[in-house]
Protein backbone atom coordinates (compact mmCIF):
# COMPACT_ATOMS: atom_id res chain seq x y z
CA UNK A 1 0.00 0.00 0.00
CA UNK A 2 0.94 3.91 -0.80
CA UNK A 3 0.76 6.59 0.88
CA UNK A 4 -2.15 7.70 -1.48
CA UNK A 5 -4.15 4.83 -0.54
CA UNK A 6 -4.88 5.92 3.17
CA UNK A 7 -4.14 9.76 3.32
CA UNK A 8 -6.75 12.09 4.20
CA UNK A 9 -7.63 14.43 1.46
CA UNK A 10 -9.63 17.16 2.93
CA UNK A 11 -6.62 19.24 4.17
CA UNK A 12 -7.24 21.89 6.67
CA UNK A 13 -4.62 24.62 5.75
CA UNK A 14 -3.27 27.59 7.63
CA UNK A 15 -1.54 30.57 6.00
CA UNK A 16 1.92 32.34 6.99
CA UNK A 17 -0.06 35.88 7.86
CA UNK A 18 -2.36 33.95 10.05
CA UNK A 19 -2.62 35.02 13.35
CA UNK A 20 -2.33 32.81 16.21
CA UNK A 21 -5.57 33.04 17.50
CA UNK A 22 -6.91 32.14 14.27
CA UNK A 23 -4.45 29.20 13.68
CA UNK A 24 -5.76 27.71 17.45
CA UNK A 25 -9.51 27.89 16.42
CA UNK A 26 -8.97 26.41 12.91
CA UNK A 27 -6.90 23.37 14.88
CA UNK A 28 -9.87 23.42 17.71
CA UNK A 29 -13.06 23.46 15.30
CA UNK A 30 -11.95 20.55 13.25
CA UNK A 31 -10.34 18.63 15.77
CA UNK A 32 -6.88 18.28 14.18
CA UNK A 33 -3.45 18.34 16.35
CA UNK A 34 -1.60 20.29 13.21
CA UNK A 35 -2.19 22.06 9.71
CA UNK A 36 -0.02 22.06 6.73
CA UNK A 37 1.23 26.25 5.95
CA UNK A 38 0.99 27.33 2.25
CA UNK A 39 1.29 30.33 0.39
CA UNK A 40 -0.57 32.27 -1.66
CA UNK A 41 0.42 29.99 -4.60
CA UNK A 42 -0.19 26.85 -2.68
CA UNK A 43 3.38 25.94 -1.88
CA UNK A 44 3.98 24.10 1.70
CA UNK A 45 6.21 26.96 3.85
CA UNK A 46 5.86 24.95 7.03
CA UNK A 47 3.23 23.36 9.67
CA UNK A 48 1.25 24.62 13.06
CA UNK A 49 0.88 22.23 15.62
CA UNK A 50 -0.54 22.11 18.55
CA UNK A 51 2.84 21.95 20.03
CA UNK A 52 3.98 24.97 18.65
CA UNK A 53 0.69 26.85 20.62
CA UNK A 54 1.38 25.18 23.93
CA UNK A 55 3.43 28.13 25.69
CA UNK A 56 1.39 30.92 25.01
CA UNK A 57 1.84 34.11 27.54
CA UNK A 58 -2.39 34.84 26.65
CA UNK A 59 -3.47 31.92 29.08
CA UNK A 60 0.11 31.56 31.20
CA UNK A 61 1.44 28.72 29.82
CA UNK A 62 4.72 30.43 28.83
CA UNK A 63 7.54 28.43 30.15
CA UNK A 64 8.26 28.92 33.97
CA UNK A 65 11.15 31.65 35.00
CA UNK A 66 14.30 30.06 35.06
CA UNK A 67 16.68 30.66 37.84
CA UNK A 68 19.44 32.07 37.16
CA UNK A 69 22.09 29.39 36.59
CA UNK A 70 19.63 28.05 33.55
CA UNK A 71 19.28 31.52 32.49
CA UNK A 72 23.53 31.49 32.45
CA UNK A 73 23.51 27.90 30.75
CA UNK A 74 21.08 28.73 28.62
CA UNK A 75 22.26 30.14 24.96
CA UNK A 76 20.54 33.31 23.75
CA UNK A 77 19.32 31.80 20.75
CA UNK A 78 17.35 29.51 23.04
CA UNK A 79 15.86 32.46 25.05
CA UNK A 80 15.05 33.87 22.03
CA UNK A 81 13.20 31.46 20.30
CA UNK A 82 10.73 30.45 23.89
CA UNK A 83 10.13 34.29 23.61
CA UNK A 84 9.23 33.67 20.27
CA UNK A 85 6.96 30.91 21.13
CA UNK A 86 5.01 32.52 23.78
CA UNK A 87 4.51 35.87 22.14
CA UNK A 88 4.84 35.83 18.43
CA UNK A 89 1.29 37.14 16.71
CA UNK A 90 1.38 35.47 13.42
CA UNK A 91 1.84 31.69 12.56
CA UNK A 92 4.79 32.48 10.58
CA UNK A 93 6.47 33.51 13.42
CA UNK A 94 5.79 29.84 15.26
CA UNK A 95 5.46 27.44 12.85
CA UNK A 96 8.08 24.54 12.09
CA UNK A 97 9.76 24.89 8.69
CA UNK A 98 11.54 22.22 8.51
CA UNK A 99 8.78 19.88 7.14
CA UNK A 100 9.10 15.87 6.62
CA UNK A 101 7.02 15.39 3.36
CA UNK A 102 6.19 11.73 1.43
CA UNK A 103 4.80 11.51 -1.72
CA UNK A 104 2.03 9.76 -2.87
CA UNK A 105 3.24 6.88 -4.23
CA UNK A 106 5.62 6.52 -1.22
CA UNK A 107 5.64 2.83 0.15
CA UNK A 108 3.69 2.97 3.56
CA UNK A 109 6.45 1.11 5.45
CA UNK A 110 8.36 4.37 4.27
CA UNK A 111 6.06 6.14 5.86
CA UNK A 112 5.98 4.67 9.03
CA UNK A 113 9.75 4.36 9.12
CA UNK A 114 9.69 8.49 8.45
CA UNK A 115 7.00 9.01 11.47
CA UNK A 116 8.82 6.65 14.36
CA UNK A 117 12.10 7.62 13.16
CA UNK A 118 11.42 11.80 13.59
CA UNK A 119 8.83 11.13 16.56
CA UNK A 120 6.08 13.08 14.60
CA UNK A 121 2.48 12.13 14.62
CA UNK A 122 1.60 12.93 10.83
CA UNK A 123 3.41 13.76 7.42
CA UNK A 124 2.08 15.97 4.32
CA UNK A 125 1.83 14.06 0.89
CA UNK A 126 3.12 16.25 -1.84
CA UNK A 127 2.27 15.89 -5.79
CA UNK A 128 4.14 18.17 -7.72
CA UNK A 129 5.00 20.08 -5.07
CA UNK A 130 1.47 20.81 -3.64
CA UNK A 131 0.05 18.79 -0.76
CA UNK A 132 -2.33 16.59 -1.59
CA UNK A 133 -2.89 14.69 1.96
CA UNK A 134 -2.18 13.94 5.10
CA UNK A 135 -1.19 10.49 6.78
CA UNK A 136 -0.97 10.25 10.15
CA UNK A 137 -0.57 7.58 12.46
CA UNK A 138 -4.03 7.10 13.04
CA UNK A 139 -4.53 6.19 9.15
CA UNK A 140 -1.83 3.81 9.17
CA UNK A 141 -3.78 2.09 12.28
CA UNK A 142 -7.30 2.39 9.77
CA UNK A 143 -5.39 0.98 6.88
CA UNK A 144 -4.41 -2.05 9.23
CA UNK A 145 -7.62 -2.68 10.55
CA UNK A 146 -9.10 -2.81 7.55
CA UNK A 147 -7.11 -5.32 5.50
CA UNK A 148 -9.38 -8.68 5.05
CA UNK A 149 -7.77 -11.91 6.87
CA UNK A 150 -6.09 -13.94 4.21
CA UNK A 151 -8.09 -17.04 2.78
CA UNK A 152 -7.04 -20.15 4.34
CA UNK A 153 -5.38 -22.07 1.72
CA UNK A 154 -7.60 -24.50 -0.07
CA UNK A 155 -4.86 -27.30 0.36
CA UNK A 156 -3.18 -27.84 3.00
CA UNK A 157 0.59 -28.38 2.04
CA UNK A 158 2.05 -31.56 3.57
CA UNK A 159 4.45 -31.06 6.97
CA UNK A 160 7.53 -31.00 5.05
CA UNK A 161 6.80 -27.93 2.94
CA UNK A 162 5.45 -26.13 6.41
CA UNK A 163 8.34 -27.03 7.51
CA UNK A 164 10.41 -25.22 4.77
CA UNK A 165 7.90 -22.31 4.78
CA UNK A 166 8.44 -21.90 8.51
CA UNK A 167 11.98 -21.78 8.01
CA UNK A 168 12.33 -19.34 5.23
CA UNK A 169 10.00 -17.14 7.52
CA UNK A 170 13.03 -16.84 10.16
CA UNK A 171 15.42 -16.38 7.74
CA UNK A 172 17.63 -14.23 7.79
CA UNK A 173 17.02 -13.46 11.07
CA UNK A 174 19.54 -13.46 14.18
CA UNK A 175 16.91 -15.39 16.61
CA UNK A 176 16.12 -17.60 13.83
CA UNK A 177 15.98 -21.76 14.67
CA UNK A 178 18.04 -23.65 12.95
CA UNK A 179 16.55 -26.79 11.22
CA UNK A 180 16.41 -29.20 13.22
CA UNK A 181 15.16 -27.12 15.82
CA UNK A 182 11.64 -26.78 13.92
CA UNK A 183 9.76 -30.18 13.90
CA UNK A 184 6.09 -30.24 12.06
CA UNK A 185 3.74 -32.71 12.32
CA UNK A 186 0.24 -32.79 10.88
CA UNK A 187 0.40 -29.34 10.49
CA UNK A 188 1.69 -28.22 14.04
CA UNK A 189 4.69 -26.71 14.29
CA UNK A 190 6.47 -27.69 17.05
CA UNK A 191 10.25 -25.38 18.18
CA UNK A 192 12.61 -26.18 20.13
CA UNK A 193 16.12 -24.99 20.95
CA UNK A 194 17.38 -22.05 23.56
CA UNK A 195 16.18 -18.69 23.58
CA UNK A 196 17.75 -15.62 25.48
CA UNK A 197 14.85 -13.18 25.89
CA UNK A 198 10.73 -13.41 25.90
CA UNK A 199 10.95 -11.36 22.76
CA UNK A 200 12.82 -14.03 21.37
CA UNK A 201 9.91 -16.35 21.98
CA UNK A 202 7.10 -14.18 20.58
CA UNK A 203 9.29 -13.41 17.62
CA UNK A 204 9.63 -17.43 16.65
CA UNK A 205 6.05 -18.31 17.15
CA UNK A 206 4.63 -15.27 15.38
CA UNK A 207 7.02 -16.14 12.43
CA UNK A 208 5.27 -19.98 12.22
CA UNK A 209 2.34 -18.68 12.85
CA UNK A 210 2.14 -16.43 9.94
CA UNK A 211 2.83 -19.71 7.36
CA UNK A 212 -0.48 -20.45 5.84
CA UNK A 213 -1.30 -23.76 6.65
CA UNK A 214 -0.31 -23.91 10.25
CA UNK A 215 -2.87 -25.07 12.49
CA UNK A 216 -1.20 -24.39 15.80
CA UNK A 217 2.52 -23.54 17.24
CA UNK A 218 3.45 -25.15 20.03
CA UNK A 219 6.82 -23.66 21.83
CA UNK A 220 9.11 -25.61 24.09
CA UNK A 221 11.87 -23.11 23.83
CA UNK A 222 13.40 -22.42 26.95
CA UNK A 223 16.43 -20.39 28.76
CA UNK A 224 19.77 -22.61 29.26
CA UNK A 225 20.22 -23.45 32.04
CA UNK A 226 22.42 -22.26 34.06
CA UNK A 227 25.67 -23.35 34.79
CA UNK A 228 26.02 -25.27 38.51
CA UNK A 229 27.84 -23.06 41.42
CA UNK A 230 31.83 -24.30 41.95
Amino acid sequence: MRAIDVMTTSVIYATPEMNIREAAGLLAEHSISAAPVVDVDGNLVGIVSEGDLLHRSEIGTGARRRSWWLQFLSSTRELAREYVKEHAQTVKDVMTTDVMTVYEDTPLGEVAELLERHRIKRVPVLKNGKVTGIVSRANLVRALASIEPAAAPLVTPDDAKLREAVLAAMAGERWGLARENVIVADGVVHLWGSITSDEESKALCIAAQSVPGVKEVVSHLAYPAPFPAM
